[in-house]
């Protein structure tokens, strides 16, 4: 359990403080709008009407005590530029800022930002990976090359083993894992049987997965 400062209470922060709350993490939300306040009130441990790019407002916040910082701000850019330079100033142990764009992934980790996300970026890749091909059911970047993909088991693998088709070798893929009605089995052995409906968490690049499912 974490104590997390989120400071922009717009759609992406209100669907972030809903997670952050689902998860059991005390978040302190803070907005400038009062109206975006109270209809995150109750995901919240505890909020604030305020601007992020106050000093004597974000001095008074106690940012040092907060396991980590997220700046949700969206529209004003400028606003979460200086947002992420006071969370910095005022002594936050991690900051977590939002980019639109490419350009302003780059001036916020010039200007304190820790990591940054990309959301539309990110969503738009996640959209055009999952549903231009039939066999991905999901996936997680884990860096500019390698993916989690979760695949459907097609039908001529059905009934044969993980061993007999060898795809680490073939394709340099690595199954790590099988879901079968909700549950994940992560016992995945050579000899594990696959069977239509199981789906498989498998470890590559794209490019692999493509050639190995026949994207």
């Amino acid at each position: 359990m974490k104590t997390i400062l989120l400071i922009g209470l717009g759609n992406f922060g209100l669907n972030v403080a809903t997670q952050l709350f689902q998860l059991g993490h005390h978040v302190m939300g803070i907005d400038i709008d009062e109206v975006k306040v109270n209809a995150a009130l109750p995901v919240l441990s505890n909020a604030k009407i305020g601007d992020g790019t106050n000093p004597e407002f974000m001095g008074s916040l106690g940012i040092d005590n907060y396991d980590l910082c997220i700046v949700s701000t969206g529209g004003d850019f400028q606003n979460s530029l200086e947002t992420t330079s006071l969370l910095k100033e005022f002594g936050a142990k991690k900051v977590i800022s939002r980019a639109d764009r490419d350009v302003q992934m780059k001036f916020l980790l010039r200007n304190g930002a820790d990591e940054v996300v990309y959301p539309e970026k990110q969503v738009a890749r996640w959209t055009a990976v999952r549903y231009t091909a039939d066999h991905i059911l999901d996936y997680i970047e884990l860096g500019d090359d390698y993916s989690i993909f979760e695949v459907s088991v097609p039908k001529s693998w059905i009934g044969m083993t993980v061993g007999q088709l060898d795809i680490r070798k073939k394709y340099g893929l690595n199954i790590m894992a099988v879901r079968q009605q909700g549950k994940i089995n992560v016992a995945v052995t050579p000899t594990t049987v696959l069977s239509a409906d199981k789906s498989l968490l498998v470890l590559g690049e794209y490019k692999a997965v493509q050639r190995c499912f026949k994207i």
